[in-house]
């Protein structure tokens, strides 16, 4: 692995550990450094909202965004076994598991991935959602690299319920909402701004995100202004208001 990125994203994903942080923006930061340090293929981060329904709120491309997608819709997947379960998933070959996830596995091997991971997160006895790893090519996960994917996945919960009341859940719901709020939002600017700019939908995002970094502002607020068009966003909108 590679040491020096490893300790920056420690550093990053602590740095997230403060008030009002950019939920959308950590866990998209936590699907591109599974990809950059576990030699993954893609990542995805599945959440429950406060009716205990999974959903999708972070992908590292718009391919496995879309299959985590087909499994929340197939109700069939690695993924949800390991969020219902509790228990990581490694699968190095998916033919092997075509009896299992038949719809899944057709789906994933269309879409270019042959073996996925899938780690709980998970704190004490509360699963709260799924990091997901997606591989191109059928190979057994590295020993070394699933405890350190699995400390992504602890830091990244541990972000999601840090806690200010004892109202632990309650807080935990408000949180949830409001980052899949802005999941609405962001893929909506997403849309608006790959019609404008005609570029496609990951190329958009990554504008967004950029954006929203450089003028050190949240990304649904970014999104929200573009969509709503409040304001002039230098880069995005395309005259001023």
């Amino acid at each position: 692995m590679k040491e020096q990125l490893m300790a920056r994203t420690f550093v990053e994903l602590a740095d997230s550990l403060v008030a009002d942080f950019d939920l959308m923006d950590f866990l998209r930061l936590l699907t591109d450094r599974c990809v950059d340090l576990l030699d993954a293929s893609a990542a995805g981060v599945l959440l429950a909202d406060r009716d205990g329904v999974l959903r999708v709120m972070a992908a590292s491309d718009e391919r496995v965004r879309l299959l985590e997608l087909f499994q929340l819709q197939n109700h069939e997947g690695p993924c949800l076994d390991c969020f219902h379960t509790g228990i990581a998933i490694s699968v190095h070959d998916l033919r092997d598991e075509a009896a299992r996830w038949p719809l899944f596995t057709a789906q994933a091997r269309r879409s270019g991935f042959t073996a996925v991971q899938a780690l709980p997160m998970r704190l004490r006895d509360e699963v709260v959602g799924a990091l997901n790893l997606f591989h191109t090519t059928p190979a057994p996960i590295s020993p070394a690299a699933t405890p350190f994917a699995q400390a992504l996945a602890d830091v990244a919960t541990i972000s999601l319920l840090q806690q200010r009341t004892s109202e632990r859940s309650t807080l935990l719901n408000e949180q949830l909402q409001t980052a899949l709020s802005s999941r609405v939002l962001i893929e909506q600017a997403k849309g608006k701004l790959a019609e404008r700019h005609h570029t496609d939908m990951e190329q958009a995002f990554t504008t967004l995100r950029v954006y929203a970094r450089s003028h050190n502002r949240r990304l649904s607020d970014v999104a929200r202004a573009f969509i709503d068009e409040t304001e002039f966003l230098p880069g995005l909108s395309t005259r001023k208001s």
